[in-house]
């Protein structure tokens, strides 16, 4: 695997605070640098992302329901300074926006591609993950691609008074609830990329 850049981490201070919508969706603008949009994308397009099969269900059967590639970016030095950047986001959104008991950062990052071509979407659901997994209680989704690279492909989140469409803006960092729920409205044009993120955290009570 080539050898990525490794981009200084930014303390987030120096970051604009994250704006709270309704409570539930939580969107932080402009903390991930171009340069470092470009690293992460880098990395992710090396792994060789493969169509995405929903647990339990064989592949022909899924596409009803989403169609993405994608590759699981595992903890490693390479992309420590990544993990190490949003542990720290993940702390100050959940001090400010959800006040969860969490775990952590326990499942690899899913780096997902929607491919027009492919007609890449992923219908309504919940972030449940698999049984042998910690609860999720926090999903984030990091924009990766510029808005002018595709059409369609609006992440919707069902909250408040009503479905809220996601900033799109490269670099900027979404976070919800695992159990809220939320869809990837079909890319008609384009390709659209993202990274996922889960943080676990015992059961609600």
């Amino acid at each position: 695997m080539p050898t990525q850049p490794q981009p200084s981490i930014v303390p987030l201070g120096a970051a604009p605070s994250p704006v709270i919508i309704d409570g539930r969706m939580t969107v932080w603008k402009d903390v991930f640098s171009p340069k470092e949009v470009d690293a992460i994308v880098a990395y992710g397009d090396s792994l060789a992302p493969m169509k995405a099969v929903l647990a339990g269900r064989e592949e022909e059967k899924t596409d009803h329901m989403r169609i993405t590639r994608v590759a699981w970016m595992e903890r490693k030095p390479e992309i420590e300074w990544l993990y190490a950047r949003l542990e720290a986001m993940v702390l100050e959104i959940n001090a400010r926006s959800y006040r969860y008991d969490l775990y952590g950062l326990l499942e690899s990052f899913q780096y997902t591609i929607y491919e027009s071509a492919e007609g890449g979407h992923y219908s309504w659901h919940v972030d449940h993950g698999e049984k042998n997994y910690q609860p999720r209680k926090i999903s984030l989704s990091l924009q990766l691609s510029d808005p002018s690279a595709y059409e369609g492909g609006d992440f919707i989140l069902q909250a408040g008074d009503g479905p809220q469409v996601a900033e799109k803006a490269r670099g900027t960092l979404i976070a919800f609830p695992s159990y809220a729920l939320h869809r990837v409205t079909p890319v008609t044009a384009g390709v659209r990329k993202s990274l996922v993120i889960w943080v676990a955290g015992p059961e609600f009570r």
